[in-house]
């Protein structure tokens, strides 16, 4: 099975392509270029060095959110329009999960951490078993205080990922003797992590139909935010 697989989530763009759990290839840009101008001409040029076609794609996956609110609308547009002209199986995963697969063979817990503004991360929380994140905290938008509260219910290593990890760091290591910060290379979301995930769900029966899927967010954009606290002064 062939999954390509799109990750849009923050500053970086990536796609990837996974061939019965294995990597086959990944293009990954981080130039500041706007998603809608690369992901699609990077997925293009990864089927054509790989010598394959859009019709030899059996599923496709993307991080679904949270992480930037057009980052994540581009990228689900670009999955749903590969999916709806063939009605291929559609994969949304977590962003956070998707950064844990990238790293699940470490040994403690996985902290995955996405800049949300105001202080605030978004975050989950997985244990590397077996070669796989499991998870141990649901996605959240949660303040750094908050989150130092939980990390220190923990024994063991605490690995920092994404690119919230070097705010997080910044912020906690002082109060944190076991928070460990990824090597900028290897902490960055990236799309191979997308697929992992993606094929983890096919082979739990987890696909869905894409027209059904809307991008996790976890919280109100700005503009949602400021338009109900207008809705609300004009109600006082």
């Amino acid at each position: 099975m062939r999954i390509l697989a799109f990750e849009t989530s923050a500053k970086a763009a990536s796609v990837a392509l996974l061939t019965d759990g294995n990597l086959t290839g990944e293009f990954f840009q981080n130039s500041g270029e706007t998603h809608s101008r690369t992901v699609l001409r990077l997925a293009d040029e990864l089927l054509k060095s790989c010598n394959l076609s859009p019709a030899e794609i059996d599923a496709v996956a993307w991080a679904n959110g949270p992480g930037s609110f057009t980052g994540v609308r581009i990228g689900a547009a670009a999955a749903k329009g590969f999916c709806w002209g063939r009605e291929l199986p559609a994969l949304p995963v977590s962003t956070l999960e998707a950064m844990a697969w990238n790293l699940a063979d470490l040994k403690g817990i996985l902290c995955c951490c996405m800049d949300a503004r105001r202080n605030q991360v978004y975050n989950a929380l997985f244990r590397s078993r077996d070669g796989r994140p499991v998870r141990l905290r649901e996605d959240r938008a949660l303040s750094l205080d908050e989150l130092a509260e939980d990390l220190r219910t923990f024994q063991e290593p605490i690995f920092l990922l994404g690119d919230g990890a070097l705010l997080t760091w910044t912020v906690l290591h002082e109060q944190l003797a076991a928070l460990i910060l990824i090597s900028e290379h290897l902490r960055q979301q990236r799309a191979a992590g997308v697929a992992l995930a993606g094929w983890d769900a096919v082979l739990q029966g987890r696909t869905e139909a894409a027209a059904s899927i809307s991008p996790n967010y976890l919280r109100l954009s700005q503009a949602e935010r400021e338009r109900r606290e207008k809705e609300s002064s004009r109600g006082e």
